[in-house]
């Protein structure tokens, strides 16, 4: 961070639940599916700018049983369907006792969107709505943008460096900066 040149932003990834779609606690049912406000516009400018878009999301239910990998799959899918192709997704199916390097707030599923996408981790940037997705971004050297929902814990909200009201916000700051 300490040098005056801005890396080229090259890929703005996503978490999932409460920030591309509305939280459904454990969801295995693509039926019930409901993009954010304004997602897929975001998307789609992202897109249309050239930037490769991603998702990263800890979905632990699935180490618990409460859901398979296969519902994850047809949710995921589902999310394709109405905000558009993604090019790279990054499940972590653990629980946080499994101590793996992919759950966020670690930093290895932002480390592996970037290796699939050819980029460095400072040309990305990671927008989700709670405190371990900036600190996944953080941790692995890429820039993250909170976008707090009626869940977002204060303290999370006052540790982030960047805060914006929503999705096209958010995208709006990291475009500041190309």
């Amino acid at each position: 961070m300490g040098s005056s040149a801005t890396p080229q932003l090259r890929a703005v990834l996503f978490d999932r639940d409460g920030t591309l779609v509305v939280d459904v606690p454990y969801n295995g049912n693509p039926g019930l599916v409901r993009p954010m406000p304004g997602a897929k516009e975001v998307l789609d400018s992202l897109r249309a700018r050239g930037l490769a878009t991603g998702v990263l999301s800890n979905q632990s239910g699935v180490a618990r049983g409460v859901i398979t990998a296969a519902d994850v799959d047809s949710v995921n899918a589902k999310v394709e369907e109405l905000l558009g192709p993604f090019d790279v997704w990054e499940i972590c199916p653990h629980s946080e006792e499994d101590g793996c390097a992919c759950r966020k707030p670690a930093p290895g599923m932002v480390q592996s969107a970037c290796r699939k996408l050819g980029i460095e981790t400072s040309e990305a940037a990671l927008i989700g709505d709670i405190g371990t997705d900036i600190r996944a971004a953080e941790a692995a050297g890429a820039t993250g943008v909170l976008v707090p929902t009626p869940v977002t814990r204060a303290e999370e909200v006052s540790e982030s460096r960047l805060v914006a009201q929503d999705l096209a916000q958010a995208v709006g700051m990291l475009l500041e900066g190309t």
